[in-house]
């Protein structure tokens, strides 16, 4: 089977030991999203959340699929109390992207990201059509 991947330096440049996306066969693997780079960067959390989310669907587009082909995600925050205290405003990002269609997460606290003014970071397993 072959494996491609992608840097999508256009969308979201990816690191120099890594690789944004792996396609392989019908599974798409997206590294994890931030809003690095952008005028998001230290800027509130929803703000990065929407270019992280934009990041991700455009990557999916870039290869051929649609949002309800985003089947896992996983989210890292670097803090969960203030991922809660924009719940509303999370939600609406999420319904204005996934249009009901949600994938599955899994949310995660951690210290820290690998840049500072960064929150936020999503990765994303994709089935393409």
């Amino acid at each position: 089977m072959d494996v491609i991947r992608r840097d999508h330096s256009d969308i979201a440049p990816a690191g120099p030991t890594y690789s944004r996306s792996v396609r392989t066969g019908n599974w798409l693997f997206i590294s994890g999203c931030t809003a690095r780079g952008t005028e998001a960067q230290g800027k509130p959390l929803m703000e990065q959340l929407r270019v992280t989310i934009d990041r991700i669907t455009r990557i999916v587009a870039a290869e051929g699929g649609t949002t309800s082909g985003i089947v896992k995600t996983t989210t890292f925050v670097t803090s969960i109390a203030d991922w809660r205290a924009n719940a509303a405003e999370q939600q609406a990002l999420f319904e204005e992207f996934f249009k009901g269609e949600y994938p599955a997460n899994t949310l995660v606290e951690i210290t820290a990201l690998a840049q500072p003014g960064l929150d936020v970071e999503i990765e994303a397993t994709v089935v393409l059509d």
